[in-house]
């Protein structure tokens, strides 16, 4: 069976995906025609590299250094194809030409540049195969920016960017190590205030789906602390409030505990949490289900094999 690799260039993470697909299957294509061979991120943390909305030169050879290593793993797998896309941080940036040109020169592949309404569908496309969604409102939460769409009768649409994600609030709003509560109540408002600026539909739902590393991070932090170590496949609005107030009482114990489940996002997990509750009372969401695939296996799926829902 062929192998695909895929390269996510992200705010927070570079991942490295290879996939092997069961063409022959007859139908559609589903979950059980993907089989996941590899999945290897690197905390890159490339939004930490851009000031004043311009990437550095340091941020440019963390992602070239990252890249090829990524690269030269990929090598032993055989891949009949390699993509690498980039979302957020190199889309947003003011050199984001010149970046992208530097870094494909030192990697010697292309960077396929996804817009926010590419991210926000491939989302979608990556998620309804592992997930039936019917109607709802899907979120996918990355380190620079938050993405939402609407469900209608199974199709996406009113697709929304907003250049607010985990590390990005980490890194504008916060000074110290762990934010302050001021410091919350300014990442909310600020998501509240962007998200009002884009909105141009209602995105009032009961049911919410997710995807991505802070949402899959929420529930095992949740599941972890609060429920005796049994994770979910869903996120409620009590177990938001059940996390930030525990934080709230004290951030440091909070934060030794939440080590033994989410060490390399402990400085973005609460930020990222304020988003995810925050969209709860947007959208007045009861029940958040969480979706294993992504805009990854999206882009596997519409981009590479061709698959469109």
């Amino acid at each position: 069976m062929p192998r695909y690799g895929i390269i996510d260039l992200g705010s927070n993470t570079i991942r490295l995906c290879i996939y092997e697909v069961n063409t022959s299957s007859k139908g559609p294509l589903q979950k059980r025609d993907i089989e996941t061979l590899l999945n290897y991120k690197i905390m890159a943390g490339l939004a930490s590299h851009v000031h004043d909305g311009v990437m550095t030169k340091k941020g440019i050879k963390r992602a070239i250094s990252t890249i090829n290593a990524h690269l030269k793993r990929a090598s032993h797998f055989d891949c009949k194809q390699i993509d690498i896309f980039a979302t957020a941080v190199l889309r947003n940036c003011k050199n984001s030409a010149e970046a992208t040109k530097a870094i494909e020169n030192g990697c010697a592949i292309k960077i396929n540049m996804l817009s926010s309404t590419d991210e926000a569908h491939l989302g979608f496309v990556g998620a309804q195969l592992d997930t039936a969604m019917k109607n709802g409102v899907i979120i996918d939460i990355g380190g620079g920016s938050t993405e939402l769409s609407r469900i209608t009768n199974g199709k996406d649409s009113d697709k929304i960017s907003i250049p607010q994600g985990s590390l990005s609030s980490y890194s504008e709003y916060t000074e110290g190590l762990l934010p302050t509560d001021e410091e919350l109540g300014i990442i909310a408002g600020h998501f509240l205030g962007l998200f009002e600026s884009k909105a141009q539909a209602s995105y009032s739902t009961k049911q919410l789906y997710g995807i991505g590393g802070t949402i899959r991070s929420a529930t095992k932090v949740w599941g972890d602390m609060f429920n005796e170590g049994e994770r979910y496949n869903y996120l409620l609005p009590e177990h938001l409030d059940q996390i930030l107030a525990a934080y709230q009482e004290n951030p440091g114990t909070f934060a030794h505990k939440a080590l033994q489940t989410i060490p390399d996002r402990i400085h973005t997990f609460i930020p990222g949490c304020i988003i995810i509750r925050e969209v709860f009372k947007i959208t007045g969401g009861q029940q958040l289900t969480i979706a294993k695939f992504g805009v990854r296996e999206g882009y596997l799926a519409e981009r590479i094999l061709g698959y469109t829902l």
